[in-house]
């Protein structure tokens, strides 16, 4: 292990990059927020606020998306990972800071009484219309608060869990037994975060921060179709980073071999994502109920269409037709550009969840939703890189080191 490179120097570029993209996205939204956010016309608060709760909320997802390839992979006992986990564990350092972002944000909306973003808050209107009155018990502030803090708590409590554990396989070599009991300890701690993740991300919490803005509609397939779309978003960002890190000198014992898989991952849940977009949209389309169909008839119909389709051929077609060969997955430059391809379509489709719903007469994709963007990014390229640098790149001690060192597909 002495040739390896275990410790990661931030570059200079790459910190003048962060806090450009920082202070140009911070411009951007404190622009935004004085000439958008404080006015007095409801369709600018809803562009705005709309408009960060999209960002931020998909940000938190992706980072958040990071720690569950961790944790899923423990309870599989993969050891493929292992060269490349610390990568994933630093961008899972993100949820805390994002999932700050997010609970100010929801708690100003919901606080604030912003009944244009949620028309459940408007308590007159819910006790005249039957369907939203129906949903009182799950969709009030009290229930919205004590959920989305208790969320966005156990999430950060759960990573930070699962690395502080992680960083014991960095003290010394372990023997048998101490590798059975870390192995254990593992597990334990993943399950925790396995079972908190499957509560929220695939059930309440898209129902509660994306889906309620539609109150009157619901489908079963959305939190699925959330998960789907925010972990193949965080799958290529942990690839991203791996081809900056391995072109830049580090991570010496991931290779193709290791990117391949995260290839599969890119190229599979891009395939699950469009069943669930298929089988929902299909089975609303077919039974054309009014109640149902109102989700996407502006969508599809309205000013939204081009966004829609580009959706589709960004999330389906270009995965399906680059990454089906064995040779893209492992050429990293072609892999680098789907990661971004994939983040900047799963950025869009959130976009068209939100906004297609807040700003339903017309497109409002513009300086404001790319300086947010511009904003997040800066901050998640500065603080994944600072967790990188804070810790050994590698696990060195880890009972499964060696079976992904030697890992081959």
């Amino acid at each position: 292990m002495a040739s390896i490179k275990e410790q990661f120097e931030i570059p200079g570029t790459l910190k003048t990059w962060a806090y450009a993209l920082i202070g140009i996205g911070g411009a951007a939204l404190l622009y935004g927020m004085f000439t958008k956010g404080f006015s007095t016309d409801e369709h600018e608060q809803a562009h705005f606020w709309g408009t960060l709760m999209y960002n931020t909320i998909f940000w938190t997802l992706v980072c958040n998306a990071a720690m569950f390839f961790i944790c899923f992979s423990t309870m599989a006992q993969a050891a493929w990972m292992q060269s490349f986990r610390r990568i994933a564990e630093a961008i899972s350092t993100l949820v805390p800071v994002f999932g700050t972002i997010t609970f100010a944000v929801l708690m100003f909306v919901v606080l604030g009484h912003k009944h244009h973003i949620y028309h459940w808050l408007d308590h007159e209107a819910v006790m005249k219309d039957p369907i939203l009155k129906g949903k009182v018990g799950f969709l009030n502030p009290t229930f919205f608060i004590v959920w989305t803090t208790l969320t966005i708590t156990l999430w950060s409590y759960f990573g930070y869990r699962m690395r502080k554990i992680s960083s014991e396989a960095d003290v010394a070599p372990m023997d048998a037994d101490t590798a059975k009991a870390y192995n254990i300890k593992s597990m334990v701690g993943a399950g925790f975060f396995l079972v908190w993740f499957g509560l929220t991300v695939a059930s309440t919490i898209p129902w509660l921060w994306l889906m309620s803005i539609d109150a009157h509609w619901y489908s079963t397939m959305y939190s699925w179709y959330t998960f789907a779309s925010s972990f193949v978003a965080g799958m290529s960002l942990v690839a991203l980073w791996l081809i900056y890190m391995k072109n830049k000198g580090y991570m010496e014992l991931s290779n193709s071999e290791h990117l391949h898989d995260m290839g599969k991952f890119m190229f599979a849940f891009s395939i699950f994502w469009t069943y669930l977009w298929f089988s929902q949209y299909m089975l609303i389309w077919y039974a054309n109920i009014p109640e149902e169909t109102v989700y996407f008839k502006h969508r599809v119909q309205g000013a939204y269409k081009p966004i829609f389709f580009l959706n589709l051929i960004v999330n389906f077609l270009a995965p399906l037709l680059i990454l089906m060969k064995r040779s893209a997955k492992r050429n990293f430059t072609l892999m680098a550009l789907m990661a971004v391809v994939i983040l900047f379509g799963h950025w869009i489709d959130f976009y068209q969840m939100v906004m297609g719903s807040l700003m339903k007469e017309h497109v409002s994709l513009g300086w404001l939703d790319f300086g947010v963007l511009t904003f997040f990014v800066g901050v998640m390229i500065l603080m994944t890189a600072r967790a990188l640098a804070s810790k050994p790149l590698i696990a060195k001690y880890h009972p499964f080191l060696k079976e992904s060192i030697i890992h081959h597909t």
